[in-house]
């Protein structure tokens, strides 16, 4: 029913049904849980209500309405249009046994002998087909091994020319190969045969072969012989240089003392002049005396320090 009050109350459910569609949506949801973790549905209302697997059954009756039961509905006859007629037939006017089913028992027994004949020439015709697809394969499985071994004999003889022809390259090979060698061989013998004296001359020239004696000599005797006969030669050297500027000491000193004048108390000895005159050459003589075997040594020396 249409009423006011009914319009009213449905007013009041859909402002309800608003009221709590926006409060949800104002209300902020849970956020996502974070990983290796989930969210455990808890009640928290104020009336606890029981949890469990199996639902809860409640049996319930309601009672029907009785109605009376009626008769089946009647088959439906249509009424009668013309008249009933009959008809007389006499015994033996329709059908004889006897006479009828002669025929009926020719024709059965002529479809069963028929039939029998069939099967019995389709059986042979089986067989005979058996026969034959037992000879065919009895000929196709001679045929077969003959050719598997025409084939294997076609194999063998392929993998022996194969073979004939592999062996026939390496020994072509080989002989290829030993001809080279030979002759690599004989050139590099007439190679060798000017190259080993040229290289051992050539060795020997730069210093490779050597006589171990004359090694010794040349970089031991030598050189201590070339120092100490150039120490001798510095000696002497020194020796003459030192003797030189003594000569020019005495030299200068000499004529210092005759170019100046004689002093008075030396006038009343004249002899005495000359003494110190003879003195000088003598000194001098003796100078040379000592410079001349100088020299005569190096020039002795001389061709050795060439040397």
């Amino acid at each position: 029913p249409s009423t006011p009050e009914v319009k009213k109350q449905r007013k009041a459910q859909k402002k309800l049904l608003a009221r709590k569609l926006s409060q949800e949506k104002i209300r902020p949801g849970t956020p996502e849980p974070v990983e290796g973790r989930e969210h455990v549905y808890v009640q928290t209302e104020l009336y606890l209500e029981e949890i469990s697997d199996r639902i809860i059954e409640v049996d319930g009756e309601c009672q029907t309405d009785e109605f009376l039961d009626r008769p089946s509905t009647p088959l439906f006859i249509p009424a009668k249009t013309g008249k009933d007629v009959a008809t007389q037939i006499e015994e033996g006017e329709l059908f004889d046994f006897d006479i009828e089913v002669k025929p009926i028992l020719e024709v059965l027994v002529g479809k069963t002998v028929e039939q029998a004949l069939l099967e019995v020439m389709e059986e042979e015709e089986l067989a005979q087909l058996w026969s034959h697809q037992r000879a065919f394969a009895e000929l196709r499985n001679a045929e077969f091994a003959e050719l598997q071994r025409l084939e294997e004999q076609d194999r063998r003889i392929r993998e022996e020319k194969e073979r004939r022809r592999l062996e026939h390259l390496e020994k072509l090979r080989k002989q290829k190969e030993t001809a080279e060698k030979v002759a690599a061989r004989a050139f590099a013998q007439r190679y060798l045969a000017d190259l080993i004296p040229s290289v051992f001359s050539n060795l020997y020239d730069s210093g490779f072969f050597y006589d171990p004696i004359e090694r010794d000599i040349e970089t031991e005797f030598l050189p201590w012989l070339m120092s100490e006969v150039e120490e001798t030669l510095q000696k002497k050297v020194l020796g003459r240089m030192m003797l030189d500027s003594l000569i020019r000491m005495v030299v200068e000193k000499r004529l210092d003392e005759f170019s100046h004048p004689p002093p008075s108390h030396q006038t009343e000895a004249p002899a005495e002049e000359p003494r110190a005159t003879d003195a000088a050459p003598q000194v001098s003589g003796e100078a040379d005396a000592a410079d001349q075997p100088v020299a005569e040594k190096e020039e002795t020396d001389q061709p050795v320090a060439e040397e």
